[in-house]
């Protein structure tokens, strides 16, 4: 369980971004996506590393997330907060809605299941092209002040800070989550869910508490990347991009929301330096260090640096 003092490593890792916003002034953009993928990335971590459901789907609610919020800026909704809470509102029912048919299965099943799902979304909003802008996208999209004081300006300065609000808020709450009994429950299922009805505990409804959670979290960071860089495309949506949600959980190392943090940060710099030496051959160095990552550090690379005996103590035990 997660000790409530807060820890200097800990501390260290959340003024990392700050420090940045003052050291890459030019690199802003980079860095509110890494923040707003990063909050989808710890909602996945909740349903996978936790609750050990994988999925190929949370893009479709990623996705839904940016479309509610773009759509009620469009259509004169413009104040951030509640825009992003109406995103993550209807992620939230949506994946209320799928959680019966994700939990019913086993692994393989539960991957297909969430992959047809996003599978379908994607193609709904690909058709819906009045409403969605289709292959265009949807534009237009507006904002007002945040708090009516702080205006998201060209450079993204604004949008760097709120990003990094909501990414702390996101994590302190998922914190406070699987340290609870509840979050507790979940790694007990995880580990071997036949013995939970033995204590009277419900498998199914748990899991699908965790899996509606998770939903509505990827609908925040849809409706960050909405309000933030005001145009949704329909790859918000695509099978793409809830493959590299579960890379970069992988990467990172599930089960440790840290890993959520580092493995979206991780993943999005290598990308963006890779692609900048050699645009034409960069997947090649980006999955090379993908399988390094997979072979020789074992649980991403938050369960190489448990295996550090200066970290182990410090730092392992205060972020499952």
């Amino acid at each position: 369980m997660a000790s409530p003092r807060p820890r200097a490593f800990e501390l260290f890792v959340w003024l990392l971004p700050a420090a940045a916003y003052f050291l890459f002034p030019d690199h802003l953009a980079l860095g509110v996506t890494i923040m707003t993928y990063a909050v989808a990335v710890l909602g996945l971590d909740l349903v996978l590393g936790y609750a050990g459901i994988v999925s190929l789907g949370h893009a479709a609610f990623f996705g839904i997330g940016a479309y509610t919020a773009g759509l009620l800026a469009v259509h004169g909704w413009r104040e951030p907060l509640s825009g992003l809470l109406a995103a993550g509102a209807v992620a939230l029912v949506a994946g209320f809605v799928s959680s019966f048919l994700v939990v019913r299965g086993k692994d393989l099943t539960r991957l297909m299941v969430t992959l047809g799902i996003g599978l379908v979304v994607y193609e709904i909003a690909n058709q819906a092209s009045a409403v969605t802008g289709g292959v265009d996208g949807l534009s237009g999209i507006g904002m007002d002040p945040i708090l009516g004081l702080f205006a998201f300006d060209f450079y993204g300065r604004t949008a760097w800070w709120y990003a990094y609000a909501v990414c702390l808020a996101v994590f302190v709450y998922l914190r406070f989550v699987v340290s609870s009994p509840y979050g507790l429950s979940l790694a007990a299922i995880r580990e071997g869910s036949a013995r939970m009805p033995a204590l009277g505990a419900s498998v199914d409804g748990r899991l699908r508490i965790a899996f509606t959670f998770s939903a509505g979290i990827a609908g925040i960071a849809g409706g960050l990347l909405a309000q933030t860089t005001q145009f949704v495309g329909v790859d918000a949506l695509s099978v793409t991009r809830a493959a590299d949600f579960l890379v970069m959980l992988v990467l990172g190392g599930s089960g440790r929301l840290y890993g959520a943090l580092i493995g979206t940060a991780l993943f999005m710099i290598a990308r963006e330096y890779l692609a900048d030496l050699n645009p034409v051959y960069w997947e090649f160095w980006m999955g090379a260090m993908l399988m390094a990552a997979v072979l020789f550090a074992r649980g991403g690379i938050v369960g190489a640096l448990f295996r550090l005996p200066a970290l182990r103590g410090r730092f392992g035990r205060g972020s499952r």
